[in-house]
C-alpha cells in the first residue's frame, strides 16, 4: 500500500476561483472598480504572498480603517466559502484507494484556513490524513514534512508518489527525497533546471491516473 502524497491548493482543490469569487465580492462591498480584480489577484501570486502582505496592501491602496487581522480573517472564511470540492477529484482519489494507494494532503499555509477547506468540502472523506506546515512548523520542499505525513497514516516513505503544482515546494521536495512526481503544469513551462517531475499532468485526475499506470 504506497503513499499518494497531494498537494492542497491548486491540486486537490482549485484556489484561484475561490479567490478571484471572494476578491470580487470584497471590491464591490467597498465600492471599488471590479477591474480591480487583476492587481488583487497580482497582489495575491497565486497565494504565494503572505497574507498580511496581501491585507496591508489592500489597506493602503483603499485607505480602509479595517484592521490588517479582520481583513485576512475575512480572506481566509471568503476563500473558503468559495472553495468547492469537485466530484471527478473524490472519485478520483475513491478510485486511487479501491487500488491500494494512501492518499494524505501535504500542505504549506495556515491550519485554520486549510483545514477547513478539507473539513468543510468533504475532501476528508477522501484522504487518510493531511498535514498542514503551520501546524507541523516545517514547510514543503524539507522533506520533514513529507515524512510528518508518512508517519501521520504509519507508512514508510518507499514507494510514494508525490503530485502538486509548485515546482519548488511540491516536486523540489520529491526531488530531495528521490521519489517519483507528477507536476500539475497548468499551462506554464518547466523552468527549473536543478530538478524535474518524473511526469508532467495538466490536472489532477489524469495525473493519478499516470500514478496509478506506472
Amino acid at each position: 500500500m504506497p503513499l499518494l502524497l497531494l498537494n492542497l491548493d491548486n491540486t486537490l482543490l482549485d484556489r484561484v476561483g475561490p479567490f478571484r469569487a471572494w476578491g470580487t465580492d470584497f471590491l464591490a462591498t467597498i465600492g471599488a472598480p471590479l477591474d480591480d480584480i487583476e492587481w488583487l489577484l497580482s497582489v495575491d501570486a497565486d497565494g504565494l504572498t503572505d497574507r498580511w502582505d496581501v491585507a496591508d496592501a489592500i489597506r493602503d491602496r483603499y485607505r480602509l480603517r479595517i484592521s490588517s487581522i479582520d481583513l485576512v480573517e475575512a480572506l481566509h472564511d471568503g476563500v473558503v466559502e468559495h472553495t468547492r470540492l469537485d466530484p471527478l477529484v473524490a472519485c478520483a482519489l475513491r478510485i486511487a484507494g479501491d487500488a491500494g494507494w494512501v492518499p494524505v494532503v501535504v500542505s504549506n499555509g495556515a491550519i485554520r484556513q486549510q483545514d477547513a477547506k478539507i473539513r468543510r468540502t468533504g475532501l476528508d472523506r477522501y484522504v487518510a490524513d493531511w498535514v498542514i506546515s503551520e501546524e507541523a512548523g516545517v514547510s514543503k520542499p524539507n522533506p520533514r514534512i513529507f515524512a510528518l505525513a508518512a508517519e501521520r497514516v504509519r507508512m514508510r516513505l518507499n514507494g510514494a508518489w508525490i503530485i502538486g503544482d509548485s515546482p519548488e515546494a511540491d516536486i523540489g521536495g520529491a526531488a530531495a527525497m528521490g521519489l517519483p512526481s507528477v507536476w500539475l503544469h497548468r499551462g506554464r513551462s518547466w523552468m527549473e533546471s536543478r530538478f524535474a517531475p518524473t511526469r508532467t499532468s495538466e490536472g489532477l485526475i489524469p495525473a493519478i491516473a499516470t500514478v496509478l499506470a506506472a
